[in-house]
C-alpha cells in the first residue's frame, strides 16, 4: 500500500512547512486528491494517524478534498466528466485525452498554532 508513503512524505512536508512558519503543533492538514492520481483516499485515511505519531501533527485531523476527472474535447471545445478509462465525449462521441483536472495529489492547507 503506497498511500502509507505518500501520507508519510506529505507528513515530513507539512512539518517543515509548519516549522518554517514558526509553529508548534498541527491541528489540521487538507489535501486534494484527484480521481486519477493513483491513491485511495481511505487508505490515505487509515496511514495518517500512524504517521502523524511522535509529529507535530500528532492529534491533527485530516481533510481530503476529492476532485473528480475533467475532460475536455478537443473536437468540439465540450467539457465533460468521464465515466471510466476511455475519455469520450458525450457529445460528439470523439476520443480525447485533454485532461484538464483529476490528477491532483497536493497539500492543499495547513491549520497550525
Amino acid at each position: 500500500m503506497h498511500e502509507i508513503s505518500v501520507m508519510q512524505s506529505a507528513i515530513e512536508l507539512a512539518v517543515e512547512n509548519a516549522k518554517a512558519q514558526g509553529a508548534q503543533q498541527i491541528h489540521r492538514v487538507n489535501m486534494r486528491v484527484g480521481a486519477l492520481a493513483g491513491v485511495v483516499p481511505d487508505s490515505l485515511e487509515f496511514a495518517f494517524p500512524i504517521v502523524c505519531q511522535g509529529t507535530m501533527a500528532e492529534g491533527a485531523t485530516l481533510e481530503i478534498e476529492f476532485i473528480p476527472a475533467l475532460c475536455r474535447c478537443s473536437s468540439c471545445n465540450s467539457e465533460f466528466e468521464p465515466k471510466d478509462f476511455f475519455y469520450e465525449c458525450p457529445n460528439c462521441k470523439a476520443l480525447t485525452v485533454d485532461l484538464l483536472r483529476g490528477k491532483e495529489l497536493e497539500l492543499a492547507y495547513l491549520e497550525v498554532s
